[in-house]
């Protein structure tokens, strides 16, 4: 079945280029093999032009916010993608070439060398960080037609007309469109059907000069970050695909009860491996759906708006899948639609103006960014998050929203406090610089929520407190666990 024309959009005016080479696959964020638009709609250029494949991963050297743990995760990722096209069955199907800039700027120009010998470029549509910008630089100077896929999530980014306020209005808006869209999936194994012309290698002029990366030494780093008592995840479609195998057959029973817990960790995990590329939201939904014996015609014809129904699967399956299609696609609908999407400005209208009514108002504690990175409160429950958060990357989804509220109740201004949370978050998180994370950082100061009773400093945005979900929540466990007293472990390296 052919990429949906809505999900491939022209970047540039250049022509395609008859007498190139190859087709070239800049892979920039849907970094999988698997389930993947671009690579879909990259075969079929090569199928249509009778030329071969070139898969190019690059993982530049000095991205905002750089760091050892970013790059041993994308590595990984690499490494798995290098032997998945290097099976037997795609072997004579894809040529893939790795690079892992090694020092700043030591990759420039190696796309446009790639490109001058292409007859047309493909890459991934990312509407976040400094993606947009990148690709739009690339098609002012490339040679050939550049083309960007939109493989985020299951409703196409160009479908939804305009930015939604609320997660309810998002909800109604998929379930009247999202159902056509339902039945046209990324191919599960893309070369199943596709004998592609063989390119035998790259001319020495570029490999000599931007060698192929080493990913034998790149996974083993990678794996001994993992096994290290830094317990981070380790990066790669494989580990995607076991994470999300553990979730499908012993946390989704527990979902609805056990969700909120931190110390039970029922959470999926997936969202690390959905933000670097190493797994599909259209893989997860077909491994969810296929557990759930569900098909599109179970579908309800109401567009209500409501969290439970619709889909017509088990409680647990609808709570998850309202995480990972209704406020996951949110976020991305936002970035899409908002360049302000990382900006104060960007909030509602009355989020503004209460938190500007109460901005001068008593703050009892007050902390600096290098006491908030190094989880150095008063309260060891927020010390505990962000040692989590430190530890391994990731943070505990209902300890991320205290932890932002906090931050917002212990700094000068919201603005600051905003600037705050991004930077933790970005520098340490690795589902960070993402549109859900925007989503989860601004919804702590009123993005898509509604107003609440006005308390100090809030106004009326959210209130929430340590307090308060001690009361709700079994937090012994977790506490112990992340004590903010060994974070010797902590910081990944910024070399």
């Amino acid at each position: 079945m052919p990429v949906p024309s809505i999900r491939a959009q022209p970047c540039n005016r250049a022509p395609i280029n008859p007498n190139g080479d190859y087709v070239l696959y800049w892979m920039i964020a849907t970094r999988r093999t698997t389930y993947n638009f671009c690579l879909d709609r990259a075969i079929e250029w090569c199928l249509e032009l009778n030329k071969p494949l070139l898969v190019f991963e690059p993982l530049r050297h000095n991205f905002p916010w750089a760091s050892d743990r970013f790059r041993n995760f994308v590595a990984a990722g690499m490494a798995a993608n290098s032997q998945a096209l290097a099976s037997t069955h795609t072997s004579a199907t894809a040529f893939y070439y790795p690079y892992i800039e090694p020092a700043p700027n030591a990759g420039k120009g190696l796309l446009h060398a790639l490109a001058s010998r292409a007859a047309v470029v493909v890459t991934d549509e990312f509407p976040c960080f400094f993606l947009p910008r990148m690709v739009a630089a690339a098609a002012k100077k490339l040679p050939v037609l550049l083309e960007q896929v939109d493989s985020n999530g299951l409703l196409p980014l160009h479908v939804a007309p305009r930015d939604f306020p609320t997660a309810f209005a998002f909800r109604r808006f998929l379930q009247k469109n999202l159902d056509v869209h339902l039945l046209n999936f990324p191919a599960a194994n893309p070369f199943a059907h596709a004998k592609l012309p063989r390119l035998a290698s790259l001319p020495k002029s570029i490999t000599d000069r931007w060698p192929t990366a080493a990913l034998s030494d790149a996974a083993t780093a990678a794996n001994h970050a993992a096994s290290s008592q830094n317990l981070e995840p380790s990066g790669g479609s494989l580990a995607a695909q076991l994470t999300l195998k553990n979730f499908l057959a012993r946390k989704l029973p527990l979902y609805i009860e056990s969700r909120n817990e931190p110390a039970e960790a029922v959470t999926s995990g997936l969202s690390p491996y959905l933000h670097f590329g190493h797994i599909s939201t259209h893989e997860i939904f077909a491994a969810l759906a296929a557990k759930e014996k569900w098909k599109p015609s179970k579908i309800a014809l109401r567009s209500t708006g409501a969290r439970e129904g619709w889909w017509n699967m088990s409680a647990p399956a609808e709570a998850f899948l309202d995480q990972l299609v209704t406020w996951r696609e949110l976020g991305f609908n936002f970035c899409a639609h908002r360049t302000d999407y990382d900006q104060y400005e960007s909030l509602p209208d009355w989020a503004k103006q209460t938190l500007s009514a109460h901005s001068r108002d008593k703050r009892e504690h007050r902390y600096t960014l290098e006491q908030f990175a190094a989880a150095r409160t008063y309260d060891p429950l927020w010390n505990a998050a962000q040692t989590q958060l430190l530890r391994e990357g990731e943070m505990h989804n209902y300890m991320r929203m205290l932890w932002g509220k906090k931050i917002l109740e212990w700094t000068r201004t919201p603005q600051e406090a905003l600037q705050i949370m991004i930077e933790l978050n970005n520098r340490y998180a690795i589902d960070g610089r993402d549109p859900n994370s925007y989503s989860g950082i601004f919804w702590c100061l009123g993005r898509y929520d509604r107003p609440w009773p006005e308390r100090p400093i809030f106004g009326t945005v959210r209130y929430m407190s340590s307090a308060n979900t001690a009361r709700k929540l079994n937090l012994e466990p977790y506490l112990r666990r992340y004590s903010s007293d060994q974070l010797s472990l902590a910081a990944p390296s910024n070399s």
